[in-house]
């Protein structure tokens, strides 16, 4: 019997969050990451999310910590806050350079990206991906309209996986009490999180640095 793909799964929460309320469902995490480890080797599982620093209090701190706690690398940053041409209050937070960066250091140790995501803006980076040798999915929905996948990214994927179509497989249970899931809906729903430090290879990622590229650290 082959040995099962090394896996790793990329997860842009607000994209996600976005996605999920749209179909009108919540994920259960831990049955998503219990899925993947079931059918492939799970190398690593990110979880991305902007978080506004001076909040005392913040509905989505327990899923974060949560993640944090249970298998999943929680990448967070300040979000930034500016004001537009019409004096209006705005709140950015993206997270596309810290994923693309994780993905294309990690790409030598996995045979297939999952990416949790329908951001046109990740079109290059799995073109870049999939250069490497890596097979890339992509998962978000044609279901809404409009569509929440840009279909630049959709064409560029080895596969789409419809997230509508996963539902029963990773979808929380209706009687459980839904976790508010890092989407910035409302955008004030950050939590306050100190930024992590910048580890290495073997700390990030769990590879030691100058380890052969067949032989990853679980």
């Amino acid at each position: 019997m082959p040995d099962k793909q090394r896996t790793a799964i990329f997860i842009d929460g607000a994209n996600l969050y976005a996605t999920t309320k749209a179909l009108g469902f919540d994920i259960d995490y831990k049955r998503l990451l219990k899925d993947f480890q079931n059918r492939d080797n799970l190398i690593r599982a990110f979880y991305y999310t902007a978080m506004i620093e001076d909040q005392e209090y913040s509905s989505i701190r327990p899923l974060i910590d949560w993640l944090d706690y249970n298998g999943y690398r929680v990448v967070t940053k300040p979000v930034k806050e500016f004001t537009d041409s019409a004096g209006r209050r705005k709140i950015k937070g993206n997270m596309d350079i810290e994923l693309a960066i994780d993905a294309l250091e990690l790409a030598p140790y996995i045979d297939h990206m999952v990416l949790f995501s329908g951001d046109g803006d990740f079109r290059s980076l799995v073109e870049a991906i999939q250069r490497r040798g890596v097979r890339v999915s992509v998962v978000s929905t044609i279901q809404t309209q409009p569509a929440m996948i840009a279909d630049d990214l959709r064409r560029q994927a080895d596969e789409f996986v419809d997230l509508a179509h996963l539902a029963a497989r990773i979808g929380r249970d209706p009687s459980e009490r839904p976790v508010r899931a890092p989407g910035e809906g409302p955008r004030r729903d950050f939590a306050e999180r100190a930024p992590r430090s910048n580890p290495g290879l073997e700390s990030r990622y769990g590879i030691r640095p100058g380890a052969s590229e067949e032989e990853p650290e679980g």
